[in-house]
């Protein structure tokens, strides 16, 4: 899935989700207008106004046209804009004659899709956050190029290696939607999981709980003493996925993922998910969830984590960056893969944990520089710019041993000892990249919140998800994508 979300300012998910199908934005309407501008062809529009390739050389092995403008527009989410506008620098650096346009902004959806209607869409873009252009509409609509151009290009640091030689494994194939080509870059590395403060499972004597039993009862124990287990982002319960789906591939195994994102059918009616269901639900029955939540947003409960009110949250390794203004400075934020149901049955053991490419950047086809596009990221790809950005956000980026040489935040370090623990058992479910409104709105918003608020048992909420994944199996204006 690899996304971080917008701070809505207050404005409610399902009033966002409103106003963008009232405006055409979301589902089948979205499908529709982006397929308005689709074209046929190769590298460069027809009436010429793609600039032309500059000479190529050791120091520009894209070929990039040294003083074409280069258009930027950033998700300004959990990372903020700084890391990308400090690579901007270096790219105006390599290419004075550059004009550089940068935009930052939590609407991308919202924003670039009238642009893209009028075949005008930027360079590069970070499509992120909680209204991002929907990925599989957008490769399906051939919309955008394939960044193999840049995978195969000498990395920044070392030209004996390619770019994709240094990526973090898995990375550049998660780009890819059943074909050779790749069509997105996940620039950050996410570990999701269950975040929690050392500091704060100390003063119940407790560390964390690897069985589902010893989490149920430091729950209780937390809430005779007036503090929840659990909250989430109530108002965007497809956060609750970030540990629910490795949950449920370590009951059942990664098999069980593969299925779901397959769409085949009945496979949310797989027993391991009915087992997972069921016990996220407890934690709801037993008033173990913080009162409220589903009303928060993702800041709002993050904040109420920051101060004590509730043990643990589902989330993304960003999320160390995104809530550092309440963090307590003695804090020591960590995260850890999902409890084991039962070690005895369990199809993987504790450590499980999802961990995959984030924050996808992605070249439009029919933009004017796509060349210089594809460039920035390979400066993004540089050992300069991917430190630069562990250390502003504390979060990991996909270029392999980026971290080597810094000192790391408690997170961060805590992400580091996770995947090191998890060693091969890492999952990293699909459904979320090429099914994004399946994945957010009916899921999401539509299921699992509900779910967790205690408005379906867990039998009416696998119900309900898998007619969603039903449909959206036969529906056919979505193009379909496998496990190969």
């Amino acid at each position: 899935m690899g996304t971080t979300s917008g701070n809505t300012s207050g404005i409610g998910r399902r009033d966002l989700v409103r106003r963008a199908a009232a405006l055409g934005l979301v589902t089948v309407p979205t499908v529709g207008a982006l397929g308005a501008c689709a074209t046929g062809g190769g590298d460069g529009d027809k009436d010429g106004k793609q600039a032309g390739k500059g000479t190529k050389s050791a120091k520009n092995p894209l070929a990039v046209e040294e003083n074409a403008p280069l258009d930027v527009v950033i998700f300004d989410g959990g990372f903020g804009q700084q890391y990308a506008k400090d690579a901007e620098a270096d790219y105006k650096a390599a290419f004075p004659g550059a004009q550089i346009h940068h935009t930052g902004t939590q609407d991308i959806l919202t924003q670039l899709q009238p642009r893209f209607n009028g075949g005008t869409p930027p360079d590069v873009i970070d499509n992120s956050g909680a209204k991002q252009m929907d990925m599989g509409t957008l490769v399906a609509k051939n919309q955008l190029a394939d960044l193999n151009d840049l995978l195969d290009a000498p990395s920044f640091d070392d030209p004996s290696k390619k770019v994709r030689d240094t990526l973090r494994p898995g990375v550049a194939e998660m780009g890819r939607f059943g074909g050779k080509e790749t069509w997105v870059l996940y620039y950050a590395y996410t570990v999701y999981g269950v975040w929690y403060s050392k500091t704060n499972l100390a003063k119940f004597d407790a560390q964390y709980p690897e069985t589902w039993d010893e989490m149920l009862a430091l729950c209780e124990k937390a809430k005779k003493k007036g503090v929840a287990g659990w909250t989430y982002a109530g108002k965007h319960p497809y956060y609750l996925p970030f540990s629910l789906y490795p949950f449920i591939a370590k009951i059942g195994g990664p098999e069980v993922l593969t299925r779901i994102d397959n769409l085949e059918p009945n496979a949310w009616k797989d027993p391991a998910v009915k087992a997972a269901f069921e016990a996220y639900y407890e934690l709801y029955k037993k008033g173990y969830v913080l009162q409220g939540t589903p009303g928060l947003d993702h800041i709002q409960s993050q904040t109420a984590w920051n101060e004590g009110k509730a043990l643990f949250l589902p989330n993304g390794s960003w999320v160390e960056n995104e809530s550092k203004k309440t963090t307590p400075a003695d804090f020591r934020m960590a995260v850890a893969a999902p409890s084991s149901l039962d070690k005895n049955r369990d199809k993987m053991p504790f450590g499980t944990i999802w961990a995959s490419g984030g924050e996808p950047f992605i070249v439009p086809r029919n933009a004017k520089n796509p060349r210089g596009g594809m460039e920035l990221l390979r400066i993004m790809l540089g050992k300069k710019s991917t430190q630069n950005f562990i250390k502003s956000v504390s979060s990991l980026t996909s270029l392999n041993g980026g971290t080597d040489g810094l000192s790391l935040p408690p997170g961060l370090t805590s992400c580091q000892e996770t995947l090191a623990k998890a060693g091969k058992n890492v999952v990293n479910p699909r459904i979320g990249d090429w099914y994004v409104a399946l994945q957010k709105e009916k899921i999401g918003v539509g299921a699992l919140g509900e779910m967790m608020a205690g408005r379906l048992t867990p039998d009416e909420a696998i119900s309900k998800i898998q007619r969603y994944a039903d449909e959206t199996a036969k529906d056919s204006s979505v193009k379909k994508y496998r496990h190969v």
